[in-house]
Parts: C-alpha cells; structure tokens; sequence
C-alpha cells in the first residue's frame, strides 16, 4: 500500500478517535443524578471502588436537592466499608447520622457504625479491649429504638458476645490480684463485672472468687451472703465448693 495512503488512513482513524472521545464525555456529563447513582452501585459491585466513589461525589456535590444525593452519602460510607476501611467508613456513618437523624435507615447506619468498630477488636479477651467496648456503648439500647429492626437479632448477638468478652477481661484482671494474694484489688473488679456485666457467663466464678477475697480479708459475713447467692442460684462448680470449705473450716 502506498506511503501517502497509509498517511491519509492514519489521519483518519485518528480524528475518528478525538470525535468519538468529546461525544462520550459529553452522554456522560449529561447523566442525572438517578442514572450516575446506578453507575456508581454497579462500580462498587464490580470492585470499581474509585470509579464508584467518583460517580457517588458527583451525586453528592452537584445535585444536593436531589434524593439521590443522600443515598450517594450512604453508598460512600458503605464503600469504605466494602474495603474495609473501618475508620473511614466509620465517619462516613456517623456524618450520616448527624446530617440525616430521622433517615429510615438509621437503624441501618448506627448497625454499620459498631460493626466498624467490632471489626477492629481483637476476639481475645486477654486483648486490649477498646474497640468492643466503644461497638458495645454504640450499640446499647439499639432495640428501645429500633424494636422493628430485622438487624435486631444480629445487634443482640454481637452485643452478648461483646458483653461477656468485656466481663471476662474483667475476670483475668481479677484472677491476677487473687493470684498475688491482693484481695481488695480482686474484689474490686469482681463486684465491677457482677454489677456492669450481671448476665455474663464468667457470673459464677466472678461470685466464688468474690466470696473467696471477702473472706481473706476478714468480712465473713459478706462472704457467707455470697455463698447464700451462689446457693440460690444452684451453683457448684470447683471455685463455689472452695468457698463452701473455707467457711466451714
């Protein structure tokens, strides 16, 4: 094929291009805010995350009447989430909550904000335990507000768990003072985890150890109303029959 013929095909193709680019830019600036809120979901499905965050600031920033733009606001925190980015996603709910308190989805969004958090705490409780007590404080009282949320019973359940980890780090420190002979120091956080945490499942030994220090530090009379309560609650594992023998010894 001739020179100047290949010249004149490659200077073809290439103003094709340029005319083809401005016209695509052009049907995409023309999107509205309802049309790029679907691109950006279908991004963030494929894994598109900046493609998707993109679209969702465009919602967010140039239509704010919309109703669409909120949804936009809501997308981007779960996004963050999405990758896991917990702090990000965090904040993203909680300016949510702020801006949108009477939202239908607040439910939703305080549910995602101690997730967040769970998310971050270590499942040890022997482990520093900030982050479940931060997603335990944020999810507290979740079903006084939200009695007909379908997340109810998933809350419910992080929260049991949450509480008894929180009543057995409680229990270690506990057991580290009895063990050093610090009675007082003991008792301390056993009557701590009884009263913060009384349905945890550590409450049997919490209550024999309890009962143990008042004795050792000669309040025999509190320890003898312990082990009445440990009776009445038909408890006899190894640490209630220790109590049982030093009272009757």
């Amino acid at each position: 094929m001739p020179r100047h013929t290949l010249t004149i095909l490659a200077a073809l193709l290439l103003a094709a291009m340029l005319s083809v680019a401005p016209a695509h830019a052009a049907r995409g600036s023309r999107l509205g805010p309802a049309e790029r809120y679907e691109l950006g979901l279908k991004y963030m499905k494929r894994g598109y995350y900046t493609k998707a965050l993109e679209q969702f600031n465009r919602v967010r920033n140039y239509h704010r009447d919309d109703p669409h733009a909120v949804l936009a606001e809501l997308s981007i925190a779960d996004l963050y989430f999405k990758k896991a980015e917990w702090d990000q996603a965090r904040l993203a709910y909680e300016d949510f909550q702020r801006l949108h308190p009477h939202h239908d989805q607040t439910d939703y969004v305080v549910y995602r904000m101690g997730l967040c958090l769970w998310r971050k705490s270590p499942s040890v409780a022997a482990r520093d335990q900030v982050w479940t007590r931060q997603a335990v404080n944020t999810w507290s009282g979740f079903a006084a507000r939200y009695p007909e949320s379908e997340l109810l019973p998933d809350v419910q359940e992080h929260l049991g768990e949450g509480r008894d980890r929180l009543a057995h780090k409680e229990f270690i420190i506990g057991k580290f003072y009895l063990r050093r002979q610090a009675w007082s120091a003991a008792a301390g956080r056993f009557e701590g985890l009884l009263r913060s945490y009384p349905q945890a499942a550590d409450r049997e030994f919490a209550l024999a150890h309890l009962g143990q220090c008042q004795f050792h530090q000669g309040d025999v009379e509190a320890a003898r109303a312990t082990m009445r309560k440990l009776d009445d609650e038909q408890l006899d594992g190894r640490e209630v029959k220790a109590l049982r023998k030093l009272l009757v010894e």
